[in-house]
């Protein structure tokens, strides 16, 4: 339905998120070009609530198709949504083991992205390793 990547680059200031960005459309399983939005750089969490309060409605963008009580609820989760994600912010990351515990659940993704990379060369290979340990 919708996705939203909050990360930095490994080069950038912890918590700068410079490079998220959100999927707003999926095609199936597959989701659509990634949409840059420069309020979600400026105050990602603040831009995360407000998703969720309207929706996922914004310029040229329908609200997100759910059942009435469905978008009742979830209008009012926005806080509690960004509770949790920031409990996985990539400022809590400061080493390649202290962020595989908090992405090990999605350890089967990572090898996935690791493998579609155009230039795996270009991968820290020390930094990568904990996701590559039981390849």
């Amino acid at each position: 339905m919708w996705r939203a990547d909050l990360f930095d680059r490994l080069s950038d200031a912890p918590g700068s998120f410079g490079v998220a960005h959100y999927h707003p459309q999926f095609l199936g399983n597959e989701p659509c070009p990634r949409v840059w939005d420069s309020q979600l750089t400026a105050s990602p969490w603040r831009w995360l609530e407000d998703q969720f309060a309207h929706l996922g409605a914004g310029r040229e963008r329908e609200p997100w198709p759910l059942e009435a009580a469905d978008a009742d609820e979830l209008s009012q989760l926005g806080a509690v949504i960004v509770s949790v994600a920031q409990q996985f912010a990539p400022d809590r990351c400061t080493s390649a083991a202290q962020c595989f515990q908090l992405t090990r659940d999605a350890v089967g993704s990572v090898r996935l992205m690791m493998h579609a990379l155009r230039r795996p060369d270009l991968l820290d290979a020390e930094w990568v390793a904990p996701w590559r340990a039981k390849e």
